[in-house]
């Protein structure tokens, strides 16, 4: 995303972001060519303002997550669980802060996330973390490392809503990029609004929602012996976006 224009937004500091945290939340994503993204940056920078940490507006994100023995984090979701859980530490390169993060769906579509500042990027959990993954879950489970990512995201505030934009690009599994001219959109807020300024620029182009999990394709990128039939329609589309 380097020839991307991010100076066309006014900045808000890490610290004001705080007020759209979100921690509860309807998410809406979407996929297109990292091409694309410019256009659509231009008819909304009077609606939104950019994330900028020091002179940084795109940052770095480094995630380990974990699962069971048997894989049931990603089964659930391949299998079309409504209820969902994944469980991660992720580094936010640029602010230097690192969260053990516990992200479930309910049956409503709602995402909850939980999380605890934990001191570096792990590939063990310690019985801090065991604890609070228990207490958040209330589920008793055995996890290790399943995958590792890592991305480029910078992220928009809404200025009139209360609402928050990221967009993923450079996505890579396990140090290998898997596509470079994926980008992945997520609108974050308190319930679906189909008025939001990103939604319409996007429904303009033909950008429709799209359901996809950065974990589940990575694991499914990674291991070939892993159950994905339901997950392959979603491969063909990317290549078929992105070429």
């Amino acid at each position: 995303m380097d020839a991307l224009n991010l100076d066309i937004f006014d900045s808000i500091s890490l610290k004001e972001m705080n007020s759209v945290s979100l921690m509860k939340r309807m998410d809406t994503k979407f996929i297109l060519h990292r091409n694309a993204v410019q256009a659509i940056l231009n008819k909304v920078q009077c609606d939104y303002k950019i994330l900028q940490v020091a002179s940084d507006r795109l940052m770095t994100y480094h995630s380990v997550y974990f699962d069971t023995d048997y894989d049931h984090f990603y089964h659930m979701h391949h299998n079309g669980h409504s209820h969902r859980i994944k469980v991660r530490i992720r580094n936010y390169v640029e602010s230097n802060l690192c969260f053990l993060e516990v992200k479930q769906k309910d049956s409503q579509g709602n995402t909850l996330k939980k999380r605890i500042k934990v001191n570096q990027l792990t590939s063990t959990l310690d019985e801090e973390a065991i604890t609070f993954v228990t207490q958040t879950t209330a589920k008793q489970i055995t996890l290790h490392k399943s995958i590792e990512n890592q991305f480029n995201r910078f992220t928009l505030v809404s200025t009139a809503l209360k609402e928050r934009v990221t967009m993923d690009t450079n996505l890579s599994f396990n140090g290998v990029i898997f596509n470079k001219n994926l980008v992945i959109i997520e609108l974050k807020q308190e319930k679906i609004n189909r008025l939001s300024p990103l939604f319409q620029a996007l429904k303009a182009q033909r950008i429709n929602p799209y359901s996809i999990s950065k974990y589940c394709i990575g694991m499914a990128n990674t291991n070939a012996d892993l159950k994905q039939n339901l997950f392959k329609p979603k491969f063909l589309k990317i290549n078929k976006l992105t070429t």
